[in-house]
């Protein structure tokens, strides 16, 4: 593996299940609009590192690896 996890398994479902509010809302509410976009790419974000188990953000804090 060329990463070593960095969130927890409850906190990996809470990514997931925001991003995939994120991109809900920012889609149905916004629809194509610039906010509604970016709304929609900060859910794939947040998705992507809830998939992946490693946020890099928290790595750039100091937060430790999970065992």
């Amino acid at each position: 593996m060329l990463y070593r996890k960095n969130i927890t398994r409850p906190e990996v479902l809470l990514r997931v299940a925001g991003g995939v509010a994120l991109i809900a809302a920012g889609l149905w509410w916004q629809g194509a609009s610039p906010l509604g976009l970016a709304l929609a790419a900060s859910g794939v974000g947040s998705v992507l590192s809830g998939m992946f188990g490693y946020c890099p953000a928290c790595a750039m804090v100091g937060r430790k690896p999970v065992e």
